[in-house]
């Protein structure tokens, strides 16, 4: 299993136990569930949480929402009232993934600021579909993940969106 942390932060944003495709060679897209279950417990695909007696209580608590949102602990961010103050964040993210690149790998810093551009400027044309979350610090330093829901065989699919370049990668 991997998981995918913040470059910034160190924050969880996701694993690869989910639905996910490169865009680009820049985003991450993360298809998600919504979800209904007890507070705290954390299901992950592929384990089978009905194999297991259900509670007759009435009084634990229950949280709905997307399933990548509640497992890996993101947190919902209303900085973004516009289009204007998102790009403005957007702007100084990216200077901070580039100068970091250049470091690091500086054979992707061209491919990123060309492909993050196209992205972006597509995602942008969405930006009143948007919702964003921080990581479980809520440091908006570190990446803001995107999430909107997309007609998919006429299901209605949350989908998360993260920049590749700002994440670290392990693996369990």
């Amino acid at each position: 299993m991997r998981i995918y942390k913040d470059l910034f932060t160190g924050d969880e944003m996701f694993s690869d136990t989910y639905k996910m495709k490169l865009v680009d060679e820049v985003m991450y897209e993360v298809y998600g569930k919504l979800v209904t279950r007890k507070q705290g417990d954390i299901q992950i695909e592929g384990f089978n949480p009905s194999a297991e007696e259900a509670s007759e209580g009435t009084d634990e608590a229950v949280e709905s929402g997307v399933d990548v949102v509640l497992n890996h602990r993101l947190c919902e961010t209303y900085a973004f009232g516009d289009k204007k103050s998102y790009t403005a964040y957007l702007k100084d993210y990216m200077k901070k993934l580039v100068e970091k690149l250049q470091e690091d790998h500086p054979d992707q810093v061209d491919v990123f600021k060309t492909n993050t551009n196209k992205v972006m400027k597509d995602i942008l044309g969405r930006f009143k579909d948007l919702q964003f979350f921080t990581g479980e610090s809520m440091d908006i330093d570190g990446m803001v993940a995107l999430l909107e829901y997309r007609d998919i065989d006429g299901d209605s699919v949350p989908v998360l969106m993260f920049f590749k370049h700002g994440l670290l990668e392990e693996k369990f």
